[in-house]
C-alpha cells in the first residue's frame, strides 16, 4: 500500500476543504482531485492508498482513493484525477514543510488515524507539550 501527500492550497480548515468538495462532488460527479502528474506506482496506490491533505502547515485528513485516471483539464490539457471517497478522516497532526506538486508516503511514515470522534488540536494545543511547558514557565501562555 502506497499513499499520496499534498498541500491543500488556498484552505486554511478542514471545514473548508469539505464545503469545498461537496459543491465539486454535486456539479462534476465523481468526487475528485486532479492534478497535472499522473503517478507511476497506481497499483499499489489503488491497494488501499489514501491521498493526505497538509491545511495550514500540518498534515491533517486523509481520503481513499477510489481509483486514478487520465483526464483533461478544460484547455484539452491531459491530467490525472484522484477518485476520492467523500469520508475526510481525521489523522495525528504533524507538521509538513511546504511542497510543489504532490509526494508518495509509504505506510508506515503515514500518520496514524485519530480515534472517532476525537477533534485535532487548536491553536495553543497544538504546540508540542515540552515547548507549552517552557511557555507557561515564562509566564508567556
Amino acid at each position: 500500500m502506497l499513499h499520496i501527500i499534498k498541500l491543500c492550497v488556498g484552505v486554511k480548515e478542514v471545514g473548508e476543504l469539505a464545503d469545498w468538495q461537496a459543491q465539486r462532488a454535486r456539479l462534476d460527479p465523481p468526487l475528485r482531485h486532479q492534478t497535472r502528474m499522473m503517478p507511476k506506482r497506481v497499483a499499489e496506490i489503488l491497494d488501499g492508498g489514501s491521498l493526505y491533505w497538509v491545511i495550514g502547515g500540518f498534515t491533517r485528513v486523509r481520503q481513499r482513493i477510489l481509483d486514478v485516471r487520465e483526464e483533461s483539464w478544460d484547455d484539452g490539457t491531459a491530467c490525472c484525477g484522484l477518485v476520492l471517497d467523500r469520508e475526510l478522516v481525521p489523522v495525528e497532526l504533524r507538521p509538513q514543510k511546504p511542497f510543489q506538486g504532490w509526494r508518495y508516503l509509504d505506510a508506515a511514515a503515514a500518520p496514524p488515524d485519530l480515534p472517532r470522534g476525537m477533534v485535532p488540536p487548536r491553536g495553543i494545543e497544538k504546540l508540542p507539550p515540552a515547548l507549552r511547558k517552557e511557555l507557561q514557565a515564562l509566564c508567556l501562555i
